[in-house]
């Protein structure tokens, strides 16, 4: 038996009290990819910026070839040979290639210029040795996006990196872009990088990996051989066979001939929403579902206004309404739960009143002067109608749990009085009894008449909240499913893959 590339041993990691890794053991070969899978919250992120020194484990080992080593932050993994290609490209467009790869760590002349024929030449040996048909001259913005991908792997190679963490790296390639990727990568795998690669889609998992490892709610579940198992034990594995109470589904009674609240004909907008078509019904949760970068969240940003529409049209209680801009949707009752709820959702320095109250301040001003009284009636009510906990409404809202911040967001766009709810990941990162919460929250805004659009990552949720489900793939629905008729999350899983 060979020694592993890497191994992390009994990793704990938790956040104010909440366990998110719970004693997880993981262990990468050399020359090996090995995929790294669970559904949302399954503690995969966390894990991985342990390793690469973002966080700290609260206890636990890494080992890298045999030997001990600790890891506090950036340049600890890179001195242990460690990278990370985040989903998000880190390249400058207007940069060539070789300067890219050598940002920040140019080769400088006698005279302390920037030598760019130098890392020209070492990029150039670089991507030979890789077999990548790109030149170090070539600026990155004229290269399509699986070169991009593949800048920011020699990237990551020319800083002596030997194990690579990939996250989700096909969500922005077409299937050729896809198809180059992972050539590139078998190159990889037989000159003895060890790889780590993250992402939801089952089709390349089997495909480019020789190893799989499930966690689930910050526990480690099973690692697999791709050549011993199959889609199903692994969408198994996911899933787990317990199914907690509190998320079964519940059949709800609404009036499935009255007009709808909101109806969406033909949208178009960017790259992300294609020619998209649905209505909801007053009192009906429509659940969206669908792999990471198939334009969920695109969906419901040009809901609100933060996209521009290129086409097609928004009606709401059977008339076209303009939405141009976020001001506009709140005009016409329409709020957005953000996926992110501490960049997007929330001032986090301001306390829980003052975040409520951010929708509605021109209802509770006159001139420059505010109704205070008002605004504490409507916190209060909030609070307590939310089951927020917190010591008072004057709480700075980043000392507050995840769940807890969540509601605060939720009740701050249901003082404005929506009469469309879209909920972007809704209990991202909460608890179980938070997640509970929030779910009956939203059954409950539905049971008084609000449209909810509902997009989630976790399954599970999905199927105990919708009425009905939509499949978006690519930025497009591809089908529709009413949630008497499916059985299983197994069922909506292979739907969602395309199966």
């Amino acid at each position: 038996m060979t020694q592993p590339m890497l191994e992390m041993k009994n990793i704990v990691k938790a956040f104010n009290g909440i366990t998110v890794l719970d004693n997880v053991s993981f262990s990468v070969e050399k020359g090996e990819v090995h995929a790294l899978m669970g559904g949302n919250g399954a503690g995969k992120s966390t894990l991985m910026k342990i390793l690469t020194g973002v966080y700290t484990a609260d206890q636990g080992e890494i080992v890298i070839e045999g030997k001990p080593v600790v890891i506090r932050n950036d340049a600890d993994a890179r001195a242990n040979k460690i990278s990370m290609i985040f989903q998000e490209f880190s390249l400058i467009p207007t940069l060539t290639v070789a300067q890219n790869i050598f940002l920040t760590r140019e080769s400088k002349t006698k005279a302390g210029f920037i030598d760019d024929k130098s890392c020209e030449i070492k990029t150039k040996e670089l991507l030979n040795e890789l077999g990548v048909s790109m030149k170090p001259t070539d600026v990155v913005q004229d290269l399509g996006v699986g070169y991009w991908q593949m800048t920011e792997i020699a990237k990551a190679l020319s800083q002596d990196a030997k194990i690579i963490v990939m996250d989700e790296p096909t969500s922005s390639l077409t299937k050729s872009e896809t198809k180059i990727l992972f050539e590139f990568i078998d190159r990889l795998k037989t000159k003895g990088y060890s790889i780590i690669y993250i992402s939801h889609r089952m089709e390349e998992i089997f495909q480019i990996c020789d190893r799989i490892t499930i966690l689930r709610d910050g526990k480690y579940i099973a690692t697999e051989k791709c050549s011993e198992t199959d889609m199903n034990q692994i969408i198994s594995h996911i899933v787990g066979m317990e199914f907690n109470k509190a998320f079964e589904w519940k059949e709800r009674y609404y009036d499935r001939e009255a007009p709808p609240v909101i109806e969406v004909k033909n949208l178009n907008a960017g790259s992300k929403v294609k020619n998209v078509s649905f209505s909801i019904q007053p009192g009906e949760i429509v659940g969206i579902a669908g792999l990471m970068g198939s334009g969920r969240t695109e969906l419901l940003r040009t809901l609100f206004g933060v996209d521009p529409i290129a086409s097609g049209e928004i009606q709401m209680f059977g008339h076209k309404v303009e939405i141009a801009s976020p001001r506009d949707a709140m005009n016409e009752g329409i709020a957005l739960i953000p996926e992110d709820r501490r960049l997007q959702g929330l001032i986090l320095q301001h306390n829980v009143k003052e975040n409520m109250m951010v929708p509605i301040l021109a209802k509770l001003s006159r001139g420059l002067v505010i109704n205070n009284k008002l605004a504490n009636e409507i916190s209060e009510k909030f609070v307590k109608k939310l089951n927020i906990k917190t010591d008072h409404i004057f709480k700075q809202v980043n000392l507050l749990s995840g769940g807890n911040q969540q509601k605060v967001v939720l009740s701050k766009w249901l003082a404005n009085e929506p009469n469309v709810l879209l909920l972007d990941e809704p209990t991202i990162g909460v608890d179980i009894a938070a997640k509970t919460e929030i779910i009956e929250i939203i059954r409950e805004l539905a049971d008084a008449g609000k449209a909810v659009l509902v997009v989630s990552s976790e399954l599970q949720e999905l199927l105990a909240v919708s009425d009905r489900i939509l499949i978006i793939h690519d930025g497009t629905i591809t089908r529709e499913m009413n949630r008497q008729e499916v059985t299983s999350e197994e069922e909506l899983q292979y739907a969602i893959q395309g199966y």
